[in-house]
């Protein structure tokens, strides 16, 4: 009975007003190469199981392209990580983003942190600073999240901290010295992420 069930579906002509932001598109696509890639992920003939088209494109991103860390402020455009194959989690993130909002469906960035459960255990791309995935809002479900770096669907291992429409909004603290340079020693930071109960034991 869920009425998104199946893609293509309607948003609630209450909620809609509230969601055309997470829907419209932000970054160009003059040759609709993302949107052609976006729809590699519906079924040939409709309708295509919505959770399908949602957690097909999580692992595809997560299993075929490249992860790199970069270190330069912002975001690449979506079809600059689409040609490259490669790209952060913030990347990977705004890609699925902008290629969801070009199939109708309300899609936002959120920012936070990535529990990485054991350091004997198997791994989290992205995990040991700040970490970017997506949340989908779906009629009924509300906003699930996905995490394309690590193919993660639900909050499973996800700390969320700010959600907004664009990167742009989420963006990390930063500032500036002023000042002679010797007075100026350095200054290191380090994230750990632990569970309560590795916290109460420490």
């Amino acid at each position: 009975d869920d009425p998104a069930y199946f893609y293509p579906f309607l948003y609630d002509e209450e909620e809609f007003p509230d969601l055309l932001q997470f829907i419209t598109p932000q970054y160009g696509d003059p040759n609709g190469a993302l949107s052609a890639w976006a729809r590699k992920f519906l079924d040939a003939e409709a309708p295509t199981p919505t959770f399908n088209v949602l957690s097909q494109m999580t692992r595809r991103i997560c299993e075929t392209f490249a992860y790199r860390k970069r270190y330069e402020q912002g975001t690449q455009h979506p079809l600059d990580t689409l040609q490259t194959g490669s790209g952060t989690c913030r990347d990977y993130a705004l890609l699925m983003i902008e290629a969801l909002r070009r199939l109708g469906i309300a899609a936002r960035f959120v920012s936070g942190y990535l529990f990485v459960p054991s350091e004997e255990g198997p791994g989290h791309r992205g995990g040991g600073s700040t970490h970017a995935w997506v949340q989908v809002y779906l009629p009924s479900a509300g906003w699930i999240e996905f995490d394309p770096t690590n193919g993660i669907v639900g909050s499973r291992d996800l700390i969320r901290v700010a959600v907004a429409r664009d990167p742009r909004q989420a963006i990390p603290l930063h500032g500036t010295y002023v000042g002679p340079a010797d007075a100026f020693i350095g200054m290191e930071v380090g994230i750990r992420v632990v569970s309560a109960e590795q916290a109460v034991e420490a």
